[in-house]
């Protein structure tokens, strides 16, 4: 079993910065992948970053956060980070995190992802 729990969001002028975070709880061998997705009203799914949690810890980006967020995750492995600076109101979101145990372990597509999390909601105004 394996949970995954977000927090961190909240409201942001334009133009300002969030950092999210995911806290993975697992009873089971260790992902190979976690990524961040975000899902506005009226939208689908959309994948804005993920990182292979083991080597070589390649990340990546929606061209849409190229150079304004970044991911990352801590030491053990267990936590999930995503920085978003020059926040803009089309980034306003619901924004969930997954976490994958299979191959690719990384990129956009929902099917690479096992686990969801229930989200944590991003307003930018």
């Amino acid at each position: 079993h394996v949970q995954l729990v977000e927090s961190g969001g909240g409201s942001v002028q334009t133009g300002g910065s969030l950092k999210l975070s995911c806290a993975a709880f697992s009873d089971i061998f260790s992902n190979c992948g976690m990524g961040w997705y975000r899902q506005a009203p009226g939208k689908e799914r959309e994948g804005d970053a993920s990182i292979r949690t083991g080597y070589p810890y390649t990340s990546d980006y929606a061209d849409s956060v190229k150079g304004r967020f970044t991911i990352s995750q801590d030491n053990a492995g267990n936590t999930l980070y995503l920085q978003m600076n020059s926040l803009q109101p089309e980034d306003t979101a619901v924004y969930l995190c997954a976490a994958s145990f299979q191959l690719p372990c990384l990129g956009s597509d929902e099917r690479a992802y096992d686990y969801w999390g229930q989200g944590t909601q991003v307003t930018v105004s």
